[in-house]
């Protein structure tokens, strides 16, 4: 079947796979035949409401082939009408991939990937027919079901064009043809001929027509028959592809504009014969044709641009001119694609090239104005005349009016491209596509422009005359640069992408490139660039594929054919001879698995030693660095960095941003002198060569990603994976920052024109001010939340204050000058798309995506808001960030809005509307709606409102009549996303893509534009500057161009200026005609051509001193240090002494942006090492966590609590909290218990509970919003203080608790990181609080006052802290490897606290001292990780004791009298007799460690609990106590009984399910851990626990027994499991009744049918399975959610014969596709019909699909036949639909995203917990709601009972029970 012969002319489908036989063909569903009147002959018709199920398939597997190499393919069909049909076409490709290419009526759009092509459809209609007529003008509809008058078509594709068009794919040939419903089908053919069907092969050969050659008639069996009279072409439909019609939408297959079928050959075979195609290609197709023409059409020369004109085009002879159309109509030309050739008559000779650029103006009459209408399509066919001279043809001047200036910007594909050159005189380095060269003294920069992608690699020989590049992308190519002239000298295709490193030998006469090829294997190249500078070319001298890893590659100087290259787990020496490249790999033994980063050869020479006897180094992520002898290839030392690494002046190094123990080294520079290290925890490091000593180090604030050490080894280049570039001064020790830069795509930008600043808000969720002139980063705001990211910003026109629109709708005012929040509104809940001031500076103006417009009072302070309109901007945030315009004279706003079509003219001071333009009716020939996408003023002299449109055209609207009064047509290949006018009204700048355009503004010249490159990404804001000098563009990276326009005469100005400017001027002679300027004439400051912000008048003249400038020593005095990265102090530091404005500083909750200012850039780092923090008096440095686990650690959460939660009002509340169930486990010491009073206090999550546990009652303090982590009380037990986390951005917080009140009475905030101890003073009269390992810090406080008396740091990790008890200023600590003895000077008010540090003894080892406690006889106990208890003498400070009392840490110690006990992470607690130790201590103070254990202590009792001790708190005797462990359970002790009680008990883990029982006397919950727990009510206390081991319980459920004799006989619950089991437990006899296996992956979802008799359950696989709860049997699988995971199943009552089916209930299912199926069933009668499928749409969604919210449903309880549903949607919204009516009845607006979900029974009230940290209490009829923020992390289960007077709610372990009191 592969050969080519047999198909030749061509190949009939049908007939040679006999498909009637069904042997080489398959069908499936509803395929039959019968005979078409039409066609008289027997067709196939395909029928099926799935598409997917009704099919034919040819051949008859999917394993074999049709081999039909035919480059066309006919399809000779009828769509059935009024429904909608699939073909899928799987076509081989010379390259070996299989490309499926299908077409429909479905389809909406033209879509793509690598492998599949989807094709939309449109269906014709019969000629004359009603259809047909209005098809043509409709705004909608184009692609949907065949009209009922669908006509037999014959379709043509060719495949050939199909795949090299779309894929630049060759293709092979036709593997299969998949035929779907809805269709009746003639024949299916392949042939290499172009084929007309209108010809049959009798009228060929009656008519004796000569066709030319690669055409043909139709074949007899193919045709149609034709009545004698009628026309092929009036009876049946011929549609083409690619077709020569209206492609709308775009890549569409549709009839064309003629129903004639052009009779041309293939290109390649008749060239002369091809007719130009009118085929409107969609953007990525353009994309690539475009690309093509630029490579291989020639440029025209200057002979060809003088055209001659003539009134058509040439003639050409042809055979098939007799049967050709008529050429098209100018009209048609005009919008005619890339593609078209342009004939020019030149001589005799007939020229055909491509890429001419014209602009084509006509206008014509639209009422009493005329409409001047331009085409701007570039290139496209033009009248020539020929009898005409050619003239010069009239163009926008001058030629380039651009010039790109400098760029803020630095990386893109790589952080790690960086190189010096000159000397250390330059630095070159890569911005996206752009690479730049800047000089290090002036800062100036040049540009290399070429690349079309972002630049991946750099190199620079050794004399900096030449330059390589490489780019990224399926197009990687290499580029060599002569340096010096900035010149492209070659470009060598790789035939690789991905191209990371570049290399030059030391001569520059050898290149090595790495990167990867097709297959995605390894590839190394090494070409001779030897002859380049000369013109020569470049050879390849070896290349070679490997599978190993290659990081870097460099080339060895001393011998250009030998490289060195290092990757993951291998390092390797390469050479290249006889033409090829073999390599050698250094044997690494031990570190076989290391990922190694860069390598640097030993430099300089020695006469002793050999070229190639050198050391090399390499660097690793795991901080190791190598060094490597050459000759031997042997490793001969390793050294590695490690964050705890004492280096000088005994300090710790800053512990690693990302990795594990060892820092991880970036890159490596070795010279001659020293080493250089950039590692991952931000440091740049110079060592002596044998890595002794660290001789300098500098900070910055990212992971420094390249290092680089210039060629005289004074300066060292450093990068960072944060976009800085910098560069140390190794002589002064004086660090200058090059280029700061954003990290992602810079959304918007302002220009203050009179401080010469500019403001960046970009996607890096950061806002960034920029001084023009110089490019240095002044300030930098910084976003806390990613959801309250800047995303649009505006300078004030006269104030140093600008104004920043966040993706939460928020907008704030800063003051720069003193860098303050002056106001913050929240009038719009979505994103802030546009924000403006009016340009009198009165007024701000802000859009937000939700359709809101708000009004502020710019004039005032507070900003107050005067006006917010609603639904009034269209919604959606593509029109960000400049969604606003406004007038220059302030009287006019501009906006698209209220929906996408119109445009709304407002008055700009009270928001009264004055008009709107309807953009859709502005073109009726268009078969689309047109929309606008931006707007701008014109100026006010003009009265122009400039409006772009999603058709790509650029419309001119009279502000004052609405009146269209220009158009521009095609102004960009993509829509334009940004347009300018300047201030005299001469220019138009617009961005399209990656393009900025210059337009004049009347477009009355024959050349209107000029378009100019170099950015990678689309351009997001363009604009000119204030002083109308420079242009700025946004994007990829800030690009500053100068704007080279000649100036009007001074008399055409001076009718623009103030009158205090129009007199004359002594420099107004300075300017010439031409538009050149004198020295005397450029203001000062600046050098001549460039823009430097200021305002411009008619005449160039100097600057006022007088104009307020950035003082930089004035921003040095808030407090802040230098601008450089490179600062020791802590910038998040808030209690930081700022001298400053006297106001005080926004609320934590008001606050939006940390500042950060930068004020210069020459900084030493002599100066920096100086910095402190105030309240610090030593220097301080990330530390590592201690190995034991009393050390707190707060637990790990993915949430954050909502600060905008408000809580109800005292007395109001909804919701109180009634019980809450477990004891956190996670905190140390978070328990107390008076045993003289019966105080007992514990913590779970952020709630403080008071239990009496005579009743069981509880009381909660609320107060703490994070994780509690230790509590402590006084010795009066009249005040408990408790101490919890603050957050990332915030310190902890310490609550001072009244015990008989139970209100907070003080807070205390001073640590930054977690508490680990609080404790109290034996008086009462002192509160000690000790900080984590990352600080600490002890803080004494005045429990008195509550003022901080003193506070110390230690340079070791604390644990614990207690006083001693026999005097109220000795206290112990312990820490580290020693323990701690401190005392307590008072002086008048305050105090001191003297700290004196013991370690442990020598032979107790290296050890952490984790707990302690008191005797009443100066004896002091403390236990160690090691599981040694050390005995000390408190007066003495000498340890005299120890022994093992433990094979675990012991965490918790506690001693009365003479017994002593101990709890330790072996789950053992223990009772020891410690009587002996004071006689010891008394009677031998010499003797310490010689005593053996048995002869002085011995353990009495022992017990061995569930979990780790990390509390207890016992009597005065010892006798009965209560125990904490990490599993959640508080014990009740009795030594004297030897019993232990579960007093508290909780989940460890997650808590996957929670549900209260029908009789409401139980509820039950199911965790991670596998266990099923059931709970009695009211008391809470557990009755029955069920345990399976190595499985997680995700869902529980409650039976429901169909005959129930009394209440809760019987009772079961069931649980679902991990493993697709599902077991049944009964309540009362406690033991498991059955076990069934419904799925085959997880159990989501479990209920119990109404009435009892099945039970439901959801996979993971969307699989939901009806079961037999007594014999477990399966009774049904419903499969209609497969794919899916199901989230929920819900069963209800029905009234029998409600909406029409006998059955007696409802259930429902959701999967988390955000699809619902509605269920009718009657168990008894095992029926189960579909009611109902919803579908809820959304938006795409985001990368990270894991974090979207799950949908829910339920049956609304007090609603019958509503769901309520919410999930992932484009708004966050609770969704009521009405299963009667079919519709939605109402929406209520959520304020985040639901978790979970529950109704109740009363009131039409519904509980909704989210990802905030935030209960939400909603009542659905009225939209009031109530916030309830007692948990401490998501509120993931939510659940009312039957009764609606309870709600049970849980986070992570943490389960709730409230008591419901309504709103």
């Amino acid at each position: 079947m592969s050969s080519r012969a047999w198909q030749h002319p061509y190949v009939n489908v049908f007939k040679h796979l006999k498909v009637e036989e069904w042997r080489k063909a398959s069908k499936e569903g509803d395929v039959t035949t019968y005979m078409d009147k039409t066609l008289k002959c027997s067709v196939f018709r395909i029928r099926g409401s799935i598409p997917a199920s009704n099919y034919i398939l040819l051949p008859k597997t999917s394993s074999q082939s049709l081999g039909l190499t035919g480059r066309y393919f006919y399809l000779l069909f009828r769509p059935i009408p009024s429904k909608h049909f699939v073909v899928h076409l799987d076509i081989a490709a010379e390259e070996g991939q299989v490309i499926r290419v299908s077409f429909s009526n479905i389809f909406k759009e033209f879509k793509s990937t690598a492998t599949w092509l989807q094709f939309p459809f449109l269906c014709g209609a019969a000629s004359g027919s009603v259809y047909e007529s209005t098809a043509k003008t409709a705004k909608h509809g184009l692609v949907g079901p065949a009209p009922a008058c669908v006509r037999w078509t014959c379709l043509m594709m060719d495949l050939r064009y199909v795949l090299s068009v779309y894929l630049n794919k060759t293709h092979s040939h036709l593997k299969s043809i998949k035929l779907c419903a809805n269709m009746t089908i003639k024949n299916i053919m392949t042939s290499d001929l172009l084929l007309d069907p209108g010809l049959s092969f009798t009228e060929f050969r009656q008519a004796g027509v000569v066709l030319p050659e690669g055409t043909g008639p139709m074949p007899r069996e193919m045709c149609f028959p034709v009545p004698k009279g009628s026309s092929w072409h009036q009876l049946y439909d011929y549609v083409r592809f690619p077709s020569d019609g209206v492609k709308m939408p775009f890549d569409s297959i549709q009839k064309g504009l003629s129903n004639r079928a052009p009779k041309e050959a293939a290109v390649e075979e008749s060239p002369l014969r091809e007719e130009s195609r009118g085929v409107t290609l969609s953007k990525p197709v353009q994309d690539r044709v475009s690309l093509i023409q630029q490579i291989t059409t020639p440029k025209p020369s200057a002979k060809q641009r003088s055209l001659l004109r003539t009134s058509s085009l040439p003639e050409l002879s042809s055979p098939l001119s007799e049967h050709r159309d008529s050429l098209r109509s100018a009209s048609q030309r005009s919008r005619a694609p890339e593609e078209d050739r342009v004939a020019c008559h030149e001589g005799d000779g007939v020229h055909v090239y491509a890429h001419y650029e014209d602009d084509d103006v006509s206008t014509h009459s639209s009422g009493s104005e005329e409409i001047a209408v331009v085409n701007a399509a570039v290139p496209r066919p033009l009248p020539l005349p020929s009898t005409k001279p050619a003239k010069k043809q009239q163009k926008l001047l001058p030629d380039p009016i651009l010039k790109l200036r400098r760029i803020i910007g630095f990386g893109g594909a790589t952080m790690r491209c960086a190189v010096w050159a000159n000397d250390g005189e330059e630095v070159v380095y890569p911005c996206h596509a752009i690479i730049v060269s800047m000089k290090v003294s002036s800062g100036q920069q040049r540009f290399f422009v070429g690349h079309t992608d972002k630049v991946s690699a750099l190199a620079l020989n050794t004399k900096s005359s030449l330059l390589a590049s490489a780019q990224t992308g399926s197009h990687s190519l290499v580029r060599l640069w002569s340096y010096g002239k900035g010149q492209c000298l070659t470009m060598i295709k790789t035939h690789a992408h991905s191209l990371n490193t570049l290399s030059f030998s030391y001569s520059g006469g050898v290149l090595c490139g790495v990167g990867k090829d097709g297959h995605n294997k390894t590839m190394v190249v090494v070409w001779n660039t030897q002859h380049v500078p000369k013109g020569g070319v470049v050879t390849v001298l070896a290349k070679a594929h490997t599978d190993v890893d290659i990081q870097t590659m460099k080339i060895a100087f001393f011998d250009d054919t030998r490289m060195v290259s290092c990757g993951v787990g291998n390092i390797r020496l390469w050479r290249v001879r006889g033409g090829s490249l073999r390599s050698c790999p250094v044997n690494l033994g031990q570190y076989h698995s290391l990922d190694f980063t860069d390598l640097a050869f030993e430099q300089g020479h020695s006469p002793d030693r050999q070229p190639d006897d050198r050391t090399l180094f390499v660097s690793s992520k795991s901080g190791h660095i190598l060094d490597v002898d050459y000759v031997s290839v042997a490793i001969t030392k390793v050294r590695r960095l490690l964050p705890a690494q004492q280096s000088h002046s005994l300090r710790r190094e800053k512990r690693t941003f990302t990795t594990g123990p060892g820092i991880a080294v970036n890159s490596i520079s070795v010279c001659g002198d020293f080493c250089v290290t950039g590692s991952e925890d931000g440091f740049l490091r110079l060592w002596p060569l044998d890595f002794s000593s660290v001789l300098l180090e500098a900070e910055h604030e990212g992971p420094v990603s390249l290092v680089c050490v210039s060629a005289d080894s004074l300066s060292v280049l450093a990068a960072t994976s944060t976009g800085n570039l910098g560069y140390l001064d190794v002589s002064s020790r004086g660090y200058r920052t090059l280029m700061r830069s954003h990290t992602a795509t810079v959304l918007g930008f302002s220009v203050d024109g009179i401080r010469r600043q500019i403001t960046t808000a970009s996607r890096d969720c950061t806002v960034r001010v920029w001084a023009m002139d110089s490019a240095q980063q002044l300030f930098d705001f910084v976003s806390d939340e990613d959801d309250d990211a800047p995303c649009s910003v505006a300078f004030h026109p006269r104030l140093p204050v600008f104004a920043c629109g966040s993706s939460s709708g928020a907008v704030r005012v800063f003051d720069i000058s003193t860098s303050s929040l002056l106001a913050q509104h929240r009038q719009h809940r979505g994103a802030v798309v546009g924000l403006v001031f009016s340009p009198d500076g009165d007024h701000l103006y802000s859009a937000g995506s939700l359709g809101y417009l708000a009004l502020y009072k710019a004039s005032q302070p507070e900003y107050h808001v005067l006006r917010v309109l609603g639904n009034v901007v269209a919604q959606g945030t593509d029109r960000g960030p400049d969604a606003l315009a406004v007038s220059s004279d302030s009287c006019c706003l501009a906006f698209v809005g209220p929906t996408e079509y119109t445009v709304t003219i407002m008055d700009a001071n009270s928001l009264d509307e004055l008009m709107r333009v309807d953009v859709s009716v502005l073109d009726v020939e268009s078969s689309t709606l047109d929309s606008a996408l931006k707007v701008c003023f014109s100026p006010s002299s003009l009265s122009h409102l400039l409006i772009t449109t999603s058709a790509n055209k650029i419309l001119w609207i009279n502000r004052n009549t609405g009146r269209l009064l220009r158009e521009v047509s095609e102004a960009h290949k993509d829509q334009c996303a940004s347009l300018a006018v300047s201030e005299d009204g001469r220019y138009l700048l617009t961005a399209g893509h990656n393009a900025v355009k210059v337009w004049d503004y009347n477009m009355k010249l024959e050349i209107n534009s000029q378009v100019y490159i170099g950015h990678s990404e689309p351009i997001t804001q363009v604009s000119f500057t204030p002083d109308q000098m420079g242009v700025v563009s946004v994007g990829d990276a800030i690009f500053f161009w100068d704007f080279l326009s000649h100036p009007r005469d001074a008399a055409a100005v001076s009718l623009r200026l103030p009158a205090a400017a129009t007199s004359p001027s002594p420099l107004s002679a300075a300017t010439g005609l031409n538009g050149s300027r004198s020295e005397a004439a450029v203001p000062s400051g600046r050098s001549e051509g460039s823009s430097n912000g200021t305002p411009r008048p008619a005449a160039p003249r100097p600057s006022s001193s007088s104009l307020p400038t950035l003082d930089i020593n004035s921003i040095d005095k808030t407090g802040h240090g230098a601008s450089s990265f490179l600062s020791l102090c802590d910038e998040d530091d808030e209690d930081q002494s700022q001298p400053g404005p006297a106001h005080s500083p926004a609320p934590r909750h008001d606050s939006f942006l940390r500042v950060t200012e930068r004020a210069g850039a020459g900084d030493s780092l002599t100066a920096l090492a100086n910095q402190t923090r105030a309240e610090e008096s030593e220097e301080e440095y990330k530390r590592i966590r201690p190995d034991c686990y009393k050390h707190f650690a707060p637990r790990y959460k993915s949430s954050v609590s909502d600060p905008g939660a408000v809580s109800p009002p005292a007395g109001q509340e909804g919701l109180t909290l009634k019980a809450v169930v477990g004891y956190n486990g996670n905190a140390r010491g978070n328990m107390v218990w008076n045993p003289d009073t019966g105080l007992f206090v514990y913590s779970c999550g952020c709630v403080i509970v008071v239990e009496d546990l005579h009743t069981g009652s509880q009381r909660h303090w609320l107060g703490h919003s994070e994780e509690i982590s230790t509590l402590a009380v006084t010795h009066d037990a009249q005040m408990v203080a408790s101490a919890s986390g603050g957050g990332a951005s915030s310190k902890s917080l310490i609550c001072i608790w009244s015990v008989q009140t139970g209100s907070c009475r003080n807070s205390l905030s001073y640590h930054k990181g977690s508490v680990q101890s609080l404790a109290f003073s034996r008086d009462d009269l002192y509160l000690l609080s000790v900080g984590d390992y990352e600080e600490s810090v002890v803080a004494l406080w005045s429990t008195h006052s509550f003022e901080l008396l003193c506070a110390v740091s230690v340079n070791v990790p604390l644990h614990e802290a207690r006083f001693c008890p026999s005097s109220a200023s000795q206290l112990a600590l312990t820490g580290s490897n020693a323990a701690f003895f401190c005392y307590i000077h008072t002086r008048g008010r305050g105090a001191e606290l003297q700290v004196q540090k013991v370690s442990v003894p020598e032979k107790v080892g290296e050890v952490e001292v984790t707990s302690l406690c008191y005797n009443t006889n100066s004896v002091l106990y403390t236990g160690t990780n090691s599981g040694l208890v050390c005995v000390w003498d408190y007066n003495t400070q000498r340890c005299f004791m120890t022994w093992e009392a433990d094979e675990g840490e012991i965490g918790v110690l506690l001693c009365r009298g003479s017994r002593l006990v101990t709890g330790s992470n072996s789950k053992k607690l223990k009772l020891w007799s410690v009587a002996a130790v004071q006689n010891l201590r008394s009677s031998n103070r010499e003797t310490t460690f010689h005593q053996e254990r048995n002869t002085q202590v011995l353990v009495e009792q022992e017990m061995l609990l569930d979990g780790t001790v990390v509390s207890a708190a016992f009597d005065d005797v010892m006798d009965m106590g209560i125990v904490g462990t990490t599993t959640g359970t508080l014990w009740y002790i009795n030594w004297k009984d030897n019993t232990s009680i579960r007093l508290i008990s909780g989940h460890k883990n997650k808590v996957n399910g929670v549900v209260c029982s029908p009789d409401e006397r139980h509820f039950v919950t199911c965790g991670q851990d596998g266990s099923v727990r059931v709970w009695a009510l009211p008391s809470s206390e557990l009755l029955v626990q069920f345990q399976v081991l190595n499985q997680s319980c995700e869902c529980v459920c409650w039976s429901r027994p169909v005959e129930v004799c009394e209440p809760g006989a019987g009772v079961c619950v069931v649980g679902g499991y991990s493993d697709g089991s599902v077991r049944i437990f009964n309540v009362d006899s406690a033991e498991m009744e059955l076990k069934m296996q419904p799925q085959r992956d997880t159990v989501c979802a479990l209920q119990y049918s109404h009435h009892g008799h099945v039970l439901l359950s959801g996979g993971r696989d969307g699989v939901v399975t009806v079961s037999s709860p007594v014999t477990g049997v399966t009774l049904r699988i419903i499969s209609d959610h497969k794919g899916a995971p199901i989230t929920t199943i819900q069963c209800t009552s029905k009234l029998y014969k409600e909406f029409g089916l006998e059955v007696n209930e409802l259930w429902l299912a959701v999967s988390t596709d955000r699809r619902v199926s509605i269920w009718a069933a009657d168990w008894t009668k095992d029926k189960c019909e579909l009611l109902d499928w919803l579908t809820f749409p959304a938006p795409s969604p985001p990368k990270d699909a894991s974090n979207l919210p799950p949908s829910l449903a339920a049956f609304s309880p007090s609603e019958r036949g509503v769901v309520v549903y919410t999930g992932y949607a484009a708004e966050k919204e609770l969704t009521f639909y009405c299963l009667k009516k079919k519709q939605v009845l109402r929406t209520v607006s959520l304020t985040d995203w639901a978790l979970s979900l529950s109704l109740c029974f009363k009131e039409r009230l519904l509980a909704i917990g989210s990802n905030r940290r935030v209960l939400k209490l909603i009542d659905s009829s009225s939209g009031r709601f109530q916030d309830f923020t007692q948990h401490s992390d998501s509120v993931r289960l939510c659940s009312f009972s039957p009764s609606g007077a309870q709600l049970f709610t849980t986070a992570h372990n943490e389960v709730f029970l409230w008591t419901l009191r309504g709103l």
